[in-house]
C-alpha cells in the first residue's frame, strides 16, 4: 500500500536517495530549484528545503559530509546543508537549452551525471563521470547521442551500467570495467513502444534503481507504474503507482526495503491531479526485495 510523505509536494521530484548515517531521505525539485530532506520513513517528520541558484539535476552524498550536486552549468560541492557551493567541474554547453539531469555515484565513489537538451530538437545530451578521488576533480565524457539522459544505474556486481534516453523510449546497457572505468559492448537493454493514439501506453523510462537481486526498476513517466526487469532485460513485474508520472525510485529505510518514488505535477492536467492527488509527492511502500545502499562521493 502506497503512502504519501507529508509536505513532500514538488513540481518535478527527482534524484531520491536514502542517507544511512542520517536516516534521512533526500530528493530534488528540479524546477523548484531545491534540495529536500526528511528524516524517518513514515512521512511524519518535517521536510527541510534548501533553495539553489539554478535547477539541480541530480546529487549524491559525500563521504566527508555534505553533497555533490549537478546544477545547470556544472557540478558543485557543498560541505554542509545550506552551505556554500564550490565548483568542481563545468561543462561547456549552452545553458539556455542544456542542463544536467539524472545521475548518481558509482561503487568506487565517482559521480556520474547526464545532461538534457530541453529544446528536444537533437540528441546532443551526454553522460559524464567526475573522478575526484586523488583530490583533483577530472571530468570525462563517457557516452553521448541522447536527448534526455536518465535511468542511470549500476549492477550489484559493478560490471554493468544502465542508461536511458527518455524520449527515445529506450534503456541502454554496457559492460563495464570499473577500475579502468571503461564501457564496452553497448546494447539496447529494453525498447518501449512510443505513445500512439488508441493504443495502451506503458510510459517512457525516467529514473531508475537496481535492487539487491540485480533487477532494474524503471519509473515509467506518463505510464503510472514502475517496471522491474531481470538482468537479461525480461520484465518480471509491473507495480502501479498513484501518480501518472513517477520520476525515480530508490530503496531506503534501515533494511533498505522501503521503496520511495518521486513524481511530477508540473504541467499535468487538472483532471489528472484531481484523480491522482499524490502527483508531485514522494510516495512510499514496503517491499519484499531489498535495495542497495547509496554510493558516496569520494575525494
Amino acid at each position: 500500500m502506497w503512502t504519501s510523505l507529508n509536505d513532500s509536494l514538488c513540481e518535478l521530484g527527482e534524484s531520491p536517495f536514502w542517507h544511512p548515517h542520517e536516516r534521512a531521505l533526500y530528493w530534488l525539485d528540479i524546477p523548484g530549484r531545491a534540495v529536500l530532506r526528511t528524516r524517518g520513513e513514515t512521512g511524519s517528520a518535517t521536510v527541510e528545503r534548501w533553495h539553489l541558484p539554478t535547477e539541480p539535476g541530480c546529487m549524491a552524498p559525500a563521504a566527508r559530509g555534505g553533497l555533490v550536486i549537478a546544477l545547470r552549468d556544472g557540478i558543485y560541492r557543498a560541505h554542509e546543508w545550506g552551505g556554500a557551493m564550490t565548483l568542481l567541474a563545468r561543462v561547456d554547453h549552452d545553458v539556455r537549452t542544456m542542463r544536467f539531469n539524472d545521475g548518481k555515484c558509482d561503487p568506487l565513489g565517482r559521480f556520474w551525471a547526464g545532461t538534457i537538451n530541453e529544446a528536444k530538437d537533437r540528441a546532443s545530451a551526454a553522460l559524464y563521470c567526475l573522478d575526484a578521488r586523488d583530490g583533483t576533480p577530472r571530468l570525462e565524457r563517457m557516452a553521448e547521442g541522447v536527448t534526455t539522459a536518465n535511468g542511470l544505474a549500476f549492477a550489484p556486481d559493478a560490471h554493468t551500467v544502465y542508461w536511458a534516453d527518455t524520449p527515445a523510449h529506450r534503456v541502454n546497457a554496457w559492460d563495464w570495467e570499473p577500475e579502468a572505468n571503461q564501457l564496452s559492448r553497448a546494447r539496447v537493454f529494453r525498447q518501449f513502444e512510443p505513445k500512439a493514439a488508441g493504443s495502451p501506453y506503458q510510459g517512457r523510462p525516467d529514473g531508475a534503481t537496481v535492487d539487491a537481486e540485480g533487477h532494474y526498476w524503471a519509473a515509467m513517466f506518463e505510464g503510472g507504474q514502475l517496471l522491474r526487469f531481470s538482468p537479461a532485460g525480461e520484465q518480471v513485474a509491473a507495480l502501479p503507482v498513484p501518480a501518472q508520472c513517477p520520476t525515480m525510485p530508490c530503496f531506503g529505510g534501515d533494511d533498505l526495503r522501503t521503496l520511495f518514488v518521486t513524481s511530477a505535477r508540473r504541467g499535468r492536467p487538472a483532471q489528472e491531479v484531481e484523480r491522482l492527488p499524490a502527483s508531485g509527492h514522494v510516495i512510499a511502500m514496503r517491499t519484499e526485495v531489498s535495495g542497495l545502499p547509496v554510493h558516496f562521493f569520494q575525494e
